[in-house]
């Protein structure tokens, strides 16, 4: 079976990140050797929904955590039973299936109950009265099971039974007293004791030792409506089986039952175990229904979801849990930041403008084709990080490779870039909170966290409407999450230019490192597009130098 590796780009994602992991997923899964799943890590934002759905390609699927659930682990996944099986039924589905426990279901596959193989041999050693079998409402099927028995005759209308249990191993007078209306008796082969039996009106008549029943005792047992089975075992072990018949229901543990959904986190499920007491717990998917047993052995686990990084390798920037996953590789033309790793592992980091550029080069470096509708989502991310090669982070490489992609994908650049940059930079309707979450990152410069959020738009002037709410969520998002700066930049592609705009601490150096005057909390400074070279640098130069002072 392939292993499951998910790819992933960073939290707030970009067309750049989203595009990159889905084309690498396609390219990992021609190799052949693993399961690759394309992932998200937050919302996709209206550039990158634009690409998508131009070009056909389905959005990844969210992932929240790459911390282990109970579905990554090789839990007991057995089928539950119904409640109305025969104890005997339900030990040696658990004998073969070596389990402790199995669930109960009712009729709707609900879990009703669970029992452990504890449960029954506790019934087996009870010393149950002799009502017990209309007690726990055992069928005359289970009884036919349990005791391997034929029927001779079963009554339509007795499917339950109510009486006391009897023996008849004395002789007739002596039991006749004893026996009553609705009872279940066991006899051998006298005729005078079945006879007895029926005239007492019994429900269930059970002949030991496979012995041949009298047509005369049939028809009796017709004329009075009484069911008779004929069990090839004898008196002593009928006996001792019948009670085996119960359903098991009638020893499952129903009241305060803890169950385990799928999706739920190893580590509370460590949490609720410590806190109980039983051996195995039910497990249901989202739909409620049950797929299996999970116990404290399954815990004890070294497997670890498998990731690979595309466009960031910063901690901050990536998926909750990720230190306790095992990342196999790292593809990104960031800069190189604070991810460890346990092992050695392949790790590409070139200094060009977009992770789709790097993608693509290894498709071709490989002897890989990209399908038509990979080549476009590639080239529209590429088209998407560089800015249509206005951003100083272009390389030669990047054009390269969108040639390439472009002859592949059919796909008019031009044209298309003007299309996906207008969708995508519309602000109409969008509010501060949504602005803020669009394209965010983290930085740490001098031990500072500054966060840094970049919106691309043709018309900045929309924003004056809600800059004060902009401002005051900007602060509150600041102090909540310890930065020591927020930043803001609105960038306008095609006058190549940006409003940077502000919170926080270090507020007039940031605005001297751009050799610019804050105004409202921000400043206008032409020729500004990249966060990553134009933005991350000089704020660091002048933290750095005032570090220095």
């Amino acid at each position: 079976m392939k292993e499951t590796v998910y790819i992933t780009g960073h939290k707030n994602p970009d067309s750049d990140s989203i595009c990159s992991a889905i084309a690498y997923a396609e390219y990992k899964n021609t190799l052949g050797d693993v399961n690759a799943i394309p992932v998200r890590l937050g919302n996709i934002n209206r550039e990158t929904d634009f690409i998508l759905k131009y070009f056909g390609v389905k959005s990844p699927t969210l992932l929240e955590t790459v911390k282990l659930s109970v579905e990554d682990l090789d839990f007991d996944k057995i089928a539950p039973i119904t409640s109305d099986i025969s104890l005997r039924m339900g030990l040696e589905l658990m004998k073969k299936n070596t389990l402790n426990s199995i669930a109960v279901i009712d009729e709707n596959e609900e879990l009703i109950g669970v029992v452990t193989i504890s449960d029954i041999i506790q019934s087996y050693i009870d010393v149950w009265d002799n009502t017990i079998l209309g007690k726990s409402n055992t069928s005359i099927d289970n009884v036919l099971d349990t005791l391997s028995a034929k029927p001779i005759f079963i009554s339509k209308d007795k499917k339950k039974f109510i009486g006391k249990l009897l023996v008849l191993a004395m002789k007739p007078e002596s039991m006749e007293e004893s026996i009553e209306k609705e009872d279940i008796v066991i006899c051998g082969d006298r005729k005078d004791s079945q006879y007895l039996a029926l005239e007492k009106g019994v429900s269930l008549l059970i002949i030991t030792g496979n012995n041949e029943v009298d047509k005369e005792i049939i028809e009796k047992a017709k004329e009075n409506n009484i069911s008779i089975i004929s069990t090839p075992h004898d008196t002593f072990t009928t006996s001792r089986l019948i009670t085996q018949s119960i359903p098991i229901d009638y020893v499952s543990t129903k009241e305060n039952l803890i169950l385990f959904e799928l999706d739920d986190l190893v580590d509370d499920v460590k949490v609720k175990m410590s806190q109980t007491r039983y051996r195995s717990y039910p497990v249901v998917d989202d739909k409620k229904k049950v797929v299996g047993l999970i116990s404290r052995y399954h815990l004890i686990s070294s497997i670890k979801k498998k990731v690979i990084l595309v466009d960031h390798n910063e901690r901050s920037q990536s998926v909750d849990g990720l230190e306790e996953s095992e990342i196999l590789e790292i593809i990104d033309h960031h800069r190189v930041a604070d991810v460890f790793t346990g092992n050695p592992i392949y790790f590409r980091n070139e200094p060009v403008g977009s992770t789709a550029t790097i993608i693509a080069s290894i498709f071709f470096e490989n002897g890989r084709r990209p399908s038509k509708k990979i080549a476009g989502i590639l080239a529209a991310a590429i088209i998407s990080d560089t800015l249509l090669f206005r951003s100083p982070t272009s390389t030669s490489t990047d054009k390269i490779m969108l040639k390439r992609l472009e002859k592949i994908s059919d796909l008019d650049v031009e044209k298309f870039a003007m299309e996906m940059f207008k969708n995508g930079t519309s602000l109409t309707g969008k509010t501060p909170k949504e602005l803020l979450k669009e394209d965010f990152k983290v930085f740490t410069i001098n031990e500072q966290k500054i966060g840094i959020a970049q919106v691309y738009t043709m018309d900045r002037e929309s924003l004056k409407d809600i800059k004060v709410e902009l401002l005051r969520l900007m602060e509150e998002r600041r102090q909540d999450k310890g930065y020591s700066t927020f930043i803001l930049m609105l960038t306008d592609i095609f006058k190549e230019a940006s409003e940077i705009i502000v919170v926080g601490e270090n507020i007039e150096i940031i605005g001297k490192a751009f050799e610019k005057d804050i105004v409202n909390n921000s400043f206008y400074v032409k020729g500004v597009l990249s966060r990553k070279k134009q933005i991350v640098p000089p704020i660091t130069i002048a933290l750095t130098s005032i570090e220095g002072l």
